[in-house]
């Protein structure tokens, strides 16, 4: 499972990315971080805004509900959600987790309850 912090406003967890990847995807997790695979280039932060895009399409909240908090030119970042209990976030997440464990391609339109 994917540690999660509890902050002032929300919760956050980290994520390690793979920019350049031939789909947006979720690649599962490893050390501690959600691996998530990206289409855009890690240039102009476009890698940085796929992602945030990306998450707060499978996890069901709004992008402006998210922020990257660290690792702004790094694979590995640190998003931070706010107005999100950790509970519903570790739900989300674990549901996510198993459906790409057995083998279903989770993407973004995960959070209308479709599996691409």
């Amino acid at each position: 499972m994917i540690p999660i912090q509890e902050r002032k406003n929300g919760v956050s967890f980290c994520v390690h990315v793979l920019p350049r990847s031939a789909k947006c995807a979720l690649a599962g997790a490893q050390e501690g971080a959600l691996r998530i695979k990206l289409t855009a280039p890690p240039v102009d932060g476009k890698a940085n805004d796929e992602c945030l895009e990306f998450l707060a399409g499978i996890l069901g909240v709004k992008k402006g509900q998210m922020d990257i908090i660290s690792g702004h030119t790094s694979r590995r970042k640190i998003v931070q959600i706010i107005n999100v209990p950790r509970e519903s976030l570790e739900n989300r997440l674990s549901t996510l987790l198993q459906d790409k464990l057995s083998g279903k391609d989770v993407r973004k339109d995960t959070a209308s309850g479709r599996k691409a």
